[in-house]
């Protein structure tokens, strides 16, 4: 049986992010893990335009946009998805959201994990993306790791601390738990 792939997306595209240091920290934690392969993909490489297909993602059968049909091909690679977050106004940002508009079928029956940040610990983000999951029929884990960016949570170099390692595991452990349960299952339909 082969090794289930996981993405791990980064989800902020701004410049002077905290998301670059998150994203250091989160492959520094999975460098050691042969339990399943890690692709880290980063939203600011992909320069996603906004949904305009004219009808929505779940109808689609052929795409007029090239680059929404490349990154529903890439997203469909995947046996479950880690998405990196910060918050932005109590939400999580706009192309994250597009990216998970661009396609349907291919974020279906696949379990998703939550890394957020921000000065809420990135939770309300999580709070909202948690809906958007369920809608695209996937199933979010409970573990989650929220890191307090702007007090306390992070060490000098902006990265999250030892307290946050133990929840990062618990919640990988638990997000290939349903990556192993839901490929069983999408392989019984």
């Amino acid at each position: 049986m082969s090794k289930p792939k996981i993405m791990v997306l980064l989800g902020s595209t701004r410049q002077n992010r905290m998301g670059e240091k998150i994203l250091g920290w989160v492959k520094d934690q999975l460098v050691d893990n042969s339990e399943a392969e890690f692709e880290f993909v980063d939203l600011r490489d992909w320069k996603l335009d906004y949904y305009n297909e004219p009808t929505g993602a779940s109808y689609i059968e052929t795409y007029t946009d090239p680059k929404a049909k490349e990154w529903s091909e890439k997203v469909a690679q995947f046996d479950g998805y880690l998405l990196l977050t910060p918050e932005y106004n109590h939400g999580y940002p706009a192309v994250l959201k597009n990216a998970l508009d661009l396609t349907y079928r291919s974020w279906n029956n696949k379990p998703v994990g939550f890394v957020s940040w921000g000065v809420a610990m990135g939770a309300r983000a999580v709070e909202q993306l948690r809906l958007v999951a369920i809608e695209l029929q996937m199933a979010p884990i409970r573990e989650g790791v929220h890191i307090a960016a702007f007090s306390g949570g992070v060490d000098e170099n902006g990265r999250p601390t030892d307290d946050h390692i133990k929840k990062f595991q618990r919640m990988v452990k638990q997000l290939l738990w349903w990556t192993h349960a839901l490929i069983a299952a999408r392989a019984q339909k």
